[in-house]
Parts: structure tokens; C-alpha cells; sequence
């Protein structure tokens, strides 16, 4: 007799037998005129249950260009698993083949050319006319937002968010979960949330006075879909006052809790779930734990680290979905969801060319007259770039690098260091850089540009924090983001050592000069979490920068040495 494991194993090879993920089908059309919406919303209804995922939108209304990483390392048990394949390997994983549709929406190689052909992806009106289309075959299906949705443009920032709160709404979500929208502040959230017509959730969003669950969200809630009892559970990012400033949620705290997650995950199965679904923003490595240690989540949609797997991962008997960022993708899950237990799937990432997929006229209405009243400011030309700036990957994003120099010249400092966020859409060669461009790769509400002086061995300590964020074994020591970018400075890195050991060979770039650790040297940043950072706007500083450049030419940065990879 078969278990529901083997039943969900059968569902993973008909998925990768048939393309049920879409790319065994549309990978080999080899120009972009030949790729229509009909085949990129093909999809053959499945069982009873339809879920539609997106997450880590990053307040992105409009088609862009976004690069995904060439680097993207997994450690301990999860090197060379996926999501830290890259570039060929993926393609052969998946059965990709080069220079279609999906190398280039999946992998990095040969982006300039491959943008050209096929152009922009993303645009909210375009997802809605996909969210429309799931709707027409799935009237009931459940579109859940994995959060980092109010956060990351020009419009957002002096909006204070409402503009992706109103687009969004136009959208009809179910329920979303929260990471950068505590940015805003956690009086101008509650003031969002308390208006907001689906659920907010974060089971693990606590008081911090109290140490009980917050009131403001609540831990899941339940839907009636196809004759099934779904809850659906939310997953907040679990290291907010670590990664952000917890100046600007004092009254909350966060954390993993994983001992939580089971007892909600409990506490819905008593009450009769049928499909429990975890909502997440913990990232795709956390996921994996959090589903191995915790019993009874069939489904995790999973956010924060912006992978876009075009099949889901099994992880015991749950499946793990990942959706990419920045709009760029739309995830749709059909499940078989018979005597209270989920038995199968379906299972399609759906990639939004923005040339390909009609826009909703009333969503496009609706993003323009967000836009309007800064459209003049937003669209004034600072300079152009001669190379692609990008930034996701664990190391060397050229819009990183730009920023490192804006840095160092403007704020006339020796150092930079610029966070290794992974939002930000790319720039191709030859295009213009708008205010708007910087501030998709800036914009935050604590984007103060600091000048200090630190000693060498300082600088060094905050490099080996900051890669046991990302390198650590233990996934639950992840804390989110890239390595931090440095400026004027060069290193190795073995990301295998333990925490003080993994950084050797720190260079001053400039003279070749070894960094000395008694040494002081004046360092430039931006994206303090301490409260009281004093400084220029970053965005301003870039700005100042782009101008005099006139055009922005980044040289190939071969400064980091990785090994242990």
C-alpha cells in the first residue's frame, strides 16, 4: 500500500515527466515572438485545491530587468542542493536549455543578450492578468502574499507604503506575512494592517513586553476551499531586530519558535485542518528545517531569500514552494486534497515576460495614478551605465560596487561597505539611470550614509559576523541577506571555517597594503540599524556620484577569493 510520501514522490516525477512546471513545454521556443500567454498560463486544473503565491514583490509596479545570482552558496547540509545551484548546473538540473525563456528567467548567463531578446518581466498588471487567469479555471483558489511587499521604491518610500497597499488590494489577497513592512514603522503597520481586507498572519510575531503573541496579527486562519478545511499559517522573518532597526518595532519581537509552529500547527489540526499551509518569510534553507522538525505542514511557501525553483523540494511529506522576487514570478499549487490529507500536486512557476502577458487595464490604471504625482521627479535622467549593474549573489553586485564607490568618493573615505540586501532590479549596458533606478537599489527608511573610523580589527570582525549570517551550517544561524560589500578593501574567504576563521588576506586595494588591525581608517556606509545615524541619504550620495561620472563604467571585481565552495 502506498504511504502519502510515495503518493507525493509519484506527483514530483509526473511533474518533472510531463513539464508540469511549465518549462519541459515552453523551454524550447527559441525566440520570444514565439512565446504566447496561452502557453505560459497553461495549465491542466489538478484536485480540489488551487494556491497562488507570490512574495518578496519589493514594491515593484512596473516591468523590470532582474538578474538572478551566478553565486549562491549552500553550506553544510545543504551544499549543492538546491536553491544553491546556479547558472549551467541549474539548467541541467531542470532540463533547460541555454538561451531560451527560461535561462533567462532563471539563470544568469548571457543576460544582456538574452534581456534584449526577451525583455522586461514583472508589472503588477501583469500578474494580475495571470492571478485573473488561475481565477477563471480556480474561482476559489487562495492567493497568499509571502510579504517584503510595502518596502524597496521611490513611491513607497514617501507613500509610506499605501501604494502597494492599494495595488495589492486591487488584487484580493487571502492573507500575507511581513519581513521589510516593520521598516515603516510599527505604528504606521498597524495603522496598514487594521485596514487591510485579507488576514495579516505571523504566528511567531510576539510582545515583546509580554512575551505571549502579539494581538495585532493573527497566527493563521482558516478557509473553506473545494470541500477543504485549509489553514493557513504565517511565518513573519524571524531576525527582524537583528537585520533591521529594532528602534522601529520596540513593541514586538520575533525568532524562529519552532516549538510554536508545532503547537499551532497542533492546534489547527484539533480544529480540524484538513491542508495546512505555511505562509513564510524564513527563507528556503530555514523552510527546509523548520519542515523536517516540524510535523503536520503539508505546503510551505516560502519567501525572504528570493529563490525561484521551477519544482518544488520534498522534505518529509511537506512540499516547499519557492516563487523568486520582485514580481517576476507567479507560483500556482493545485492539490489533491482527499480524506482530510493532501495525497498530490501540481505544480507551476509561472514567469511574467512583461511583452508577452496583457496587462489588466484597470490594475495599469490603477499603478499610473500611484506614480503620477512623482512621475517628473522619478524619471529625471542622472547618468547611463556602460555595464549591466545587478546585484543579487552572495558577492560583487555591480550596483553594489557602484554604491561602494559613491561612497568613498563622496563621503571621502578610505572604506565601504554596503549591505548585501538581495532586492534591487538590474540596468542594462547602454541604458539610462533615472532617480527611480537609484532608489529601487536604495531605498529604505534608515538609508543614512554614515562616516566613521574604525580599526582594522574592528572591520575585520564585522566581515566574519557577517558571513556567519550567511555561511553558517546550522541554518537557524542564517540571519538573512548577501555578504556585506567592500569597498577599497580585498579578501579571501573559506566559507567551510568556523566563525573567525573564515576571512584571511584583507588587502587595502589602493597601495596592496595588508589591513592592519591597531591601524584606523575612515570608513563610509549606509543602512544603520542604530538609532540616531547621522549623514547624507544614500541615495543622494549615489546620485551626486552617477552625475559626475556621467556614465558609469564598473570594472569586473575579482577582489574576493571563495574557496571551500
Amino acid at each position: 500500500m502506498l504511504s502519502r510520501r510515495d503518493f507525493l514522490q509519484v506527483s514530483m516525477a509526473a511533474s518533472a515527466m510531463v513539464g508540469a512546471s511549465g518549462f519541459g513545454n515552453w523551454a524550447r521556443l527559441a525566440a520570444q515572438q514565439a512565446l504566447t500567454q496561452d502557453q505560459l498560463l497553461e495549465f491542466d486544473t489538478f484536485g480540489n485545491v488551487s494556491l497562488i503565491h507570490v512574495t518578496d514583490i519589493h514594491a515593484q509596479l512596473k516591468p523590470i530587468y532582474f538578474r538572478e545570482p551566478e553565486i549562491n552558496i549552500g553550506v553544510g547540509g545543504n551544499k549543492g542542493a538546491v536553491p544553491h545551484v546556479t547558472g549551467a548546473d541549474f539548467r541541467k538540473l531542470y532540463g533547460v536549455e541555454d538561451n531560451s525563456p527560461s535561462a533567462y528567467a532563471l539563470t544568469y548567463n548571457d543576460f544582456t543578450a538574452l534581456g534584449k531578446a526577451y525583455g522586461k518581466v514583472g508589472g503588477l498588471d501583469r500578474v494580475s492578468t495571470v492571478i485573473n487567469s488561475i481565477r477563471a479555471a480556480r474561482p476559489d483558489a487562495l492567493l497568499l502574499d509571502g510579504g517584503d511587499t510595502w518596502h524597496g521604491s521611490y513611491t513607497c518610500y514617501h507613500t509610506e507604503g499605501q501604494d502597494m497597499v492599494n495595488v495589492m488590494n486591487a488584487l484580493k489577497p487571502d492573507a500575507m506575512t511581513f519581513h521589510w513592512e516593520f521598516t515603516l514603522g510599527s505604528e504606521r503597520v498597524r495603522e496598514i494592517v487594521g485596514d487591510l481586507p485579507f488576514a495579516a498572519l505571523g504566528a511567531n510575531i510576539y510582545d515583546a513586553e509580554w512575551d505571549e503573541p502579539a494581538e495585532d496579527f493573527a497566527p493563521y486562519k482558516f478557509f473553506e476551499r473545494g470541500g477543504v478545511k485549509i489553514a493557513v499559517i504565517g511565518q513573519a522573518f524571524p531576525y527582524m531586530p537583528i537585520a533591521n532597526p529594532g528602534w522601529m518595532f520596540p513593541e514586538y519581537s520575533f525568532g524562529i519558535r519552532t516549538e510554536r509552529m508545532q503547537e499551532v500547527v497542533d492546534e489547527v489540526k484539533g480544529q480540524g485542518a484538513e491542508l495546512v499551509v505555511l505562509l513564510s518569510h524564513n527563507g528556503f534553507d530555514v523552510d527546509k528545517k523548520m519542515a523536517s522538525l516540524v510535523k503536520g505542514i503539508d505546503v510551505v511557501l516560502s519567501g525572504h531569500t528570493h529563490d525561484a525553483l521551477p519544482e518544488p523540494v520534498l522534505v518529509g511529506e511537506t512540499i516547499i514552494i519557492a516563487s523568486g522576487s520582485n514580481g517576476k514570478f507567479v507560483s500556482r499549487v493545485d492539490l489533491d486534497v482527499r480524506d482530510g490529507r493532501m495525497m498530490g500536486f501540481r505544480h507551476k512557476l509561472i514567469p511574467i515576460f512583461s511583452d508577452v502577458i496583457e496587462p489588466d487595464k484597470a490594475v495599469s490604471a490603477l499603478i499610473d495614478e500611484q506614480r503620477a504625482p512623482y512621475e517628473d521627479t522619478m524619471s529625471e535622467v542622472i547618468g547611463e551605465t556602460d555595464s549591466l549593474l545587478y546585484r543579487r549573489g552572495n558577492f560583487n553586485g555591480t550596483w553594489d560596487d557602484l554604491i561602494c564607490d559613491a561612497l568613498m568618493s563622496e563621503r571621502d573615505a578610505e572604506i565601504a561597505m554596503s549591505p548585501g540586501v538581495r532586492w534591487g532590479p538590474s540596468i542594462m549596458p547602454g541604458d539610462k539611470i533615472t532617480r527611480e533606478d537609484i532608489w529601487n537599489a536604495t531605498s529604505m527608511t534608515y538609508g543614512k550614509a554614515y562616516r566613521t573610523e574604525m580599526t582594522g580589527e574592528y572591520i575585520h570582525t564585522i566581515m566574519e559576523d557577517v558571513a556567519d549570517n550567511l555561511f553558517n551550517p546550522d541554518p537557524y544561524y542564517q540571519q538573512g541577506g548577501d555578504m556585506v560589500r567592500m569597498g577599497g578593501l580585498g579578501y579571501a574567504i573559506d566559507v567551510t571555517k568556523p566563525q573567525g576563521e573564515r576571512i584571511t588576506d584583507i588587502v587595502m586595494l589602493k597601495t596592496g597594503e595588508k589591513l592592519d588591525p591597531a591601524k584606523t581608517y575612515s570608513v563610509a556606509g549606509w543602512a544603520s540599524v542604530n538609532e540616531g545615524t547621522e549623514g547624507p541619504q544614500i541615495w543622494d550620495v549615489v546620485e551626486d556620484h552617477i552625475r559626475k561620472q556621467g556614465t558609469v563604467h564598473i570594472e569586473p571585481n575579482t577582489s574576493v577569493k571563495v574557496t571551500g565552495a
